[in-house]
C-alpha cells in the first residue's frame, strides 16, 4: 500500500518581477498546508417543460495557503504584495504543486494574491498565515 503523506510536498511559485526564478515554499501549517476549493465549471438551467440544459464555463480556482507564523517563506507573499502596493499594480503568479506520495503534480498559472494577514494573529502562541492566490488555471499531469 503506498503512503498517502503530504510531508514530501513541493510547493514551487514564480512571480515575475519578484521571484523570477521558482522558489519553494517551506514551513507550512501541521494541520492545513494548502488547499483548493472546490469549482463549478458547469452552469445549468431547468426549463419550464422539465429539459435540463448544461454548459461549459470557465471559472477561477482559490487556493489557499497555510504557513506557520515563523516560516521564511511568509517572506515570499510580504515581498509579493509590498512590490504590488509600490507598484500600485498586481504581480501575476505561476505555480506548480508536486504531490509525489501520489505521483501528480499540477501546473498554476495566472495567480493573483487575493487574500494577505499582513501580521500572523497572536495568542498564547502566534498563529499561522493563510493566505489565497485565484488562479486562472490549474492541471494535472502524471510524474
Amino acid at each position: 500500500m503506498a503512503s498517502i503523506t503530504a510531508a514530501n510536498a513541493i510547493f514551487l511559485v514564480q512571480i515575475p518581477g519578484v521571484f523570477p526564478i521558482p522558489v519553494q515554499l517551506q514551513g507550512f501549517s501541521a494541520d492545513d498546508i494548502f488547499d483548493f476549493d472546490p469549482i463549478a465549471p458547469v452552469e445549468v438551467s431547468m426549463g419550464v417543460d422539465g429539459i435540463l440544459s448544461g454548459g461549459f464555463v470557465n471559472v477561477a480556482t482559490k487556493q489557499s495557503i497555510t504557513l506557520q507564523a515563523d516560516s521564511a517563506s511568509n517572506t515570499i507573499f510580504d515581498l509579493w504584495q509590498l512590490a504590488q502596493k509600490t507598484a500600485l499594480d498586481t504581480l501575476i503568479a505561476n505555480g506548480t504543486v508536486w504531490l509525489t506520495s501520489i505521483g501528480t503534480k499540477w501546473s498554476m498559472s495566472t495567480g493573483f494574491l487575493t487574500t494577505y494577514p499582513p501580521v500572523p494573529g497572536a495568542g498564547r502562541i502566534l498563529k499561522p498565515r493563510k493566505f489565497e492566490i485565484t488562479w486562472q488555471t490549474v492541471s494535472p499531469a502524471p510524474v
